[in-house]
């Protein structure tokens, strides 16, 4: 099964970006957490992106508040989907990181979740990899049985 990286600008993130740790987690989807700075360590980040298919990832979520800009640096060295989660942050409550995110200049997309929404980001990385994995795929078509019992039966 192919891996999914999460990328955090800080260590600071990983309360809002832990859902998606523990969704990867009980779905078997083989996960690493890594820190990389768009700004800071940019050419360690690069490095990390261009190799991330030869090792055998399939999605990449970035998680960033503020500026962003670490999906984005992130989908300019590689072909893997690029899931954005912004973090809501101080001062605009995370619309800044959003608007960030969905303003990617054509070439570059990356998919962006909603605002500290880390369980979706996930469940769209393990999406992506369904396409061509059928165990992953029929767990994702059990969970969401699972939520429309629970809907139909509160």
């Amino acid at each position: 099964m192919l891996k999914t990286a999460i990328i955090m600008g800080s260590t600071s993130d990983l309360p809002v970006v832990q859902p998606a740790i523990d969704i990867l987690g009980r779905f078997g989807v083989p996960n690493s957490v890594h820190i990389y700075s768009a700004h800071r360590t940019p050419d360690e980040l690069a490095d990390f992106a261009k190799a991330a298919i030869s090792e055998g990832y399939g999605t990449i979520i970035c998680a960033a508040g503020k500026a962003a800009a670490l999906p984005g640096a992130v989908a300019a060295h590689t072909t893997l989907p690029v899931i954005g989660l912004p973090i809501k942050g101080s001062f605009l409550d995370g619309l800044d990181s959003l608007l960030s995110m969905v303003q990617m200049p054509t070439g570059v997309p990356v998919a962006t979740v909603a605002v500290n929404g880390a369980e979706n980001a996930a469940l769209l990385a393990m999406q992506i990899l369904a396409v061509s994995d059928v165990t992953l795929r029929e767990k994702l078509n059990n969970y969401k049985a699972q939520m429309h019992d629970r809907t139909i039966n509160s």
